[in-house]
């Protein structure tokens, strides 16, 4: 007779609270699911007709990501981007050369024929900035030159492991690479650690770093990459940086630093990555003349600071439970006037805020208990009530995401500033029921 195995997989604890610790952690992740969340916030959604893993941005989830978008582009440019954008589909060509085609394949989508020429729908954008540093003769003067693109990215994964935003088979990355002297990778790689810490410090995400190193399936020699690992521990230990090894964990083409967030739970995230590449610009032929008028090879950076913003934006909803800060939140105040007789008055105050460049909803439908429970479903930031007294002395009562009843009264010029003010800072302040990063 047959016997059938079943595999049961158990956790143990030492201690009864760690137990209990563990179970409010399980009942916790459970509230913040991104999935259910982003259905209840409509914040994207998914549709067989359109494919798995492809994700549908609705209104209110463009504006989250719009403004992540915006605050990069000028964190970037600040820190000595050009911005560039490539192709979404590129020539198999592109990718034989880059080594993608022999490392890569069963990650990528297949080829399409056009006019006897092979195509796929790029993994990656590395090879078109490739290109276009190659559209043109640099010497030293020119370096380091740092290009940047919000750039869609296409990878085929199995259906069995697609889960919501985390992942998925189409996402777009802040995609950057540096193209730099050999003199120049240190303090490159010390402005994009520089560049990390100020980027997750304004979403409220402390971080750990983890040094990947050379895979099984790898180009270049076991020397180059020992080399390349020493120039990215180096620059670590110099910072006094702590970091753990991810022995295997390195991309085919060089080692790298992830950064792992840690959420308002305690879990960690695939955050930014900085890798260091000594073998696509060998493969490419990348030159730069240098100071002796000779021809030299430029290292190349690869880094992302979100990376795919599918995952970062469902992170991101996960971290903070739905209740998004006031300048991500897609609407920051909803103005609810008590009847309708006051509905003149609340929108003078949406016009008002609309003057500043806050997102502001006016809601008069049904009765004002049900518009208040809508707007603390949709974790809208904050609700401006307006009555008789608002009317007359030009004020509105101000109730707080997760204040309970606590209202208070503000003149609204007042209020608009105080709005203005934490979307300008991108303040983090959380009310209780918020999570505290």
């Amino acid at each position: 007779r047959r016997q059938m195995l079943q595999r049961i997989y158990g956790t143990a604890f030492f201690k009864k609270p760690h137990l209990k610790e563990h179970l409010v952690r399980l009942e916790e992740a459970k509230k913040r699911d991104h999935r259910a969340l982003g259905k209840e916030l409509e914040l994207f959604t998914t549709d067989a007709r359109v494919g798995s893993g492809l994700i549908l941005w609705r209104p209110k989830g463009a504006l989250v990501r719009m403004e992540i978008e915006n605050y990069e582009r000028e964190l970037i440019l600040r820190h000595g981007y050009d911005l560039v954008y490539t192709p979404h589909v590129v020539s198999e060509r592109l990718f034989e050369i880059s080594g993608h085609l022999e490392n890569f394949a069963e990650n990528m989508f297949g080829a399409m024929e056009v006019e006897g020429a092979r195509y796929r729908p790029k993994p990656m954008n590395c090879p078109g900035h490739i290109a276009i540093y190659q559209a043109g003769q640099h010497s030293y003067r020119d370096l380091p030159i740092r290009m940047a693109e919000f750039g869609t990215v296409y990878r085929y994964e199995r259906s069995g492991v697609l889960h919501g935003m985390l992942r998925v088979r189409g996402f777009t990355q802040d995609d950057a690479h540096v193209f730099c002297t050999g003199a120049q990778v240190a303090g490159e790689i010390e402005r994009l650690l520089d560049l990390v810490d100020e980027m997750l410090a304004t979403f409220g995400y402390p971080y750990t770093i983890e040094l990947a190193t050379k895979p099984e399936k790898a180009l270049g020699t076991d020397e180059e990459w020992a080399e390349a690992e020493k120039i990215l521990a180096d620059t670590l230990n110099s910072r006094g940086v702590d970091f753990e090894i991810d022995e295997g964990g390195g991309a085919f083409y060089g080692p790298k630093l992830d950064f792992k967030l840690i959420d308002a739970i305690g879990r960690k995230w695939q955050g930014p990555t900085v890798q260091l590449d000594f073998n696509l610009p060998e493969r490419f032929g990348l030159e730069y003349v240098g100071e002796d008028n000779e021809r030299h090879r430029p290292f190349m950076l690869h880094r992302v600071l979100v990376g795919s913003m599918e995952r970062f934006v469902g992170g991101l909803i996960e971290h903070y439970a739905g209740a998004f800060p006031v300048w991500l939140a897609p609407v920051q105040v909803v103005v609810l006037p008590i009847s309708e007789q006051w509905t003149g008055s609340a929108q003078a105050v949406v016009d008002r805020l609309k003057e500043d460049g806050i997102r502001a909803d006016l809601d008069d439908r049904d009765t004002l208990s049900y518009r208040i429970r809508q707007a603390e479903m949709q974790k809208v930031p904050y609700m401006a009530v307006v009555g008789e007294r608002e009317a007359e002395a030009g004020t509105v009562a101000v109730r707080r995401r997760g204040g309970g009843r606590k209202q208070e009264i503000m003149d609204r010029e007042a209020f608009a500033a105080l709005v203005r003010d934490r979307i300008d800072t991108r303040a983090l302040e959380m009310a209780p029921d918020e999570p505290q990063t």
